[in-house]
């Protein structure tokens, strides 16, 4: 089961990457998007090019975050990788998001969600990265994960959105619940299951005969 989730989780984040990829490198510039968001885009390239850019790098980082083997056998990538995941992926990303969301089509709903996961984003970050300079690697382990839930906003949205539209759901009443079903569930999640794991993995183990 492990192993499935693990698999799935590769997938997804170099999945939505990819496509990151292909809709910002390859196609026109809000090509792929709805007209109303295209103006945005296209009023707001420099924003939205350095969100893409930082979020495609935090995306393709997030699951090696998370391998044990790479942590244990080249802690030093390690330590580059989360030391690229959250400078470039998660600050660049944070910030631009934050400044991108100003604009979010969708009304103030749709800007209020994003600049929230946009502030969430960058303080799980900053928490994460406080608690390794200070040598907590457990604390430092459980703010990676809410992060990485965080990040892969990218993925839930890319499910929603389409599937709202096979629902038949108006896309501009679908939109701001989106932008903030496409994160507020992931971190619940990630704090409901693995930070409890995390937690749970801490607490002293009762002696034999006495618990």
């Amino acid at each position: 089961m492990k192993l499935f989730g693990t698999i799935w989780f590769y997938v997804l984040a170099l999945g939505v990457a990819a496509y990151a990829v292909f809709a910002y490198g390859f196609m026109p510039l809000g090509s792929l998007v709805h007209p109303d968001m295209k103006l945005n885009f296209l009023a707001h390239k420099a924003g939205i090019y350095t969100h893409v850019f930082a979020s495609l790098v935090a995306l393709s980082l997030s699951p090696f975050q998370f391998s044990n083997r790479l942590r244990s056998a080249r802690p030093r990538l390690h330590r580059v990788i989360g030391r690229t995941y959250l400078g470039i992926g998660v600050a660049l990303g944070g910030l631009s998001g934050l400044y991108m969301a100003v604009f979010a089509f969708g009304g103030p709903v749709a800007k209020l969600g994003f600049a929230c996961l946009a502030v969430c984003w960058l303080l799980t970050g900053l928490r994460a990265f406080q608690a390794i300079r200070r040598g907590d690697v457990q604390e430092h382990r459980k703010w990676v994960v809410r992060n990485v839930s965080l990040t892969l906003a990218a993925v839930t949205l890319r499910i929603y959105l389409p599937s709202s539209m096979i629902a038949g759901i108006p896309f501009e009443l679908a939109y701001p619940v989106i932008a903030w079903l496409c994160w507020v569930p992931n971190l619940f999640v990630a704090e409901l299951v693995f930070v409890g794991m995390y937690n749970h993995s801490l607490k002293p183990k009762p002696l034999d005969g006495l618990g």
